[in-house]
């Protein structure tokens, strides 16, 4: 009798300057969603803090310290299916950004941009970004 695996588990922050989000385009060298839209993101080990782990994709992924960002808010977990019937545990977060220009991507991907978070609909993002906004996004 086996048991099916269960999701995957990541953490998912999104990094605000003013009334703006910064959007990544993932590169083809990593190995899921080539090419679509993301927050900073990456896989949570087991028994590692969800906000530990954020903060070093933060730095991993842009460059920026934990002197340069501070933390917002910590959105509930939210559990995600993919187009390919995978499920994943994303762990949100929000935090601002007071240099942006500090920000250095690695080669996880290949764009960055800073739009407005009305517009993450409009971008072909990985699977479920606009409901794991929602759930740090600061009331208007």
């Amino acid at each position: 009798m086996s048991t099916a695996p269960g999701p995957r588990k990541v953490v998912s922050s999104f990094l605000q300057h003013r009334n703006q989000v910064l959007l990544l385009r993932r590169s083809q060298r990593v190995g899921t969603f080539r090419g679509r839209w993301a927050a900073v993101s990456g896989y949570l080990p087991d028994g590692v803090d969800s906000l530990e782990q954020a903060l070093l994709e933060i730095s991993e992924e842009t460059g920026l310290g934990v002197d340069q960002v501070v933390l917002l808010r910590r959105g509930e977990p939210l559990l995600v299916a993919d187009e390919g019937g995978g499920q994943w545990l994303v762990h949100p977060f929000l935090f601002s950004v007071q240099d942006p220009a500090c920000i250095r991507l690695d080669w996880e991907h290949t764009e960055a941009r800073w739009v407005d978070p009305g517009d993450i609909v409009s971008f072909d993002t990985v699977p479920g970004l606009p409901e794991v906004w929602e759930r740090v996004c600061t009331p208007s």
